[in-house]
């Protein structure tokens, strides 16, 4: 871990802090009976969060992403080596390439959009890959 400073730090962590801030002026507000809690609960989540993480949430994947685009051009594409979303997935966060919060959000994203077919095509697919007699048909 290298060592940064705690400017460095806020920044990288925002999103995370905005969010206590809000949490805290609303509770500090409900708890002293002030009638605008609620306001500030709701201008804080879907006004000041959502800024915060547009303006400062995406440098740590935005670094990661050009990290990969400098390296893509001396790996094979995933075409050409036939790997599936979710091993290319895989395959970055072991190269250390995606942090866990990227890998989960990242692994989120892809099974929201992958149906039931999708799956069972694809172990169809590798199923007839690896069975022996196809691989005699070939040779």
């Amino acid at each position: 871990m290298t060592d940064r400073s705690p400017r460095e730090r806020a920044r990288a962590n925002a999103t995370e802090l905005a969010s206590l801030a809000v949490t805290g002026f609303w509770l500090v507000a409900l708890v002293t009976g002030q009638e605008w809690w609620l306001a500030a609960l709701l201008v804080g989540y879907v006004v000041v969060v959502p800024l915060v993480e547009l303006l400062y949430g995406d440098a740590d994947e935005e670094a990661a992403e050009s990290s990969v685009d400098a390296t893509a051009a001396t790996q094979p594409s995933s075409t050409e080596t036939d790997e599936t979303p979710l091993e290319r997935l895989r395959r970055r966060y072991a190269d250390g390439e995606l942090t866990d919060e990227q890998f989960e959000r990242k692994l989120e994203r892809l099974l929201e959009t992958e149906t039931l077919e999708d799956i069972e095509d694809s172990a169809a697919l590798r199923d007839q890959e690896w069975d022996p007699q196809h691989e005699t048909e070939r040779t």
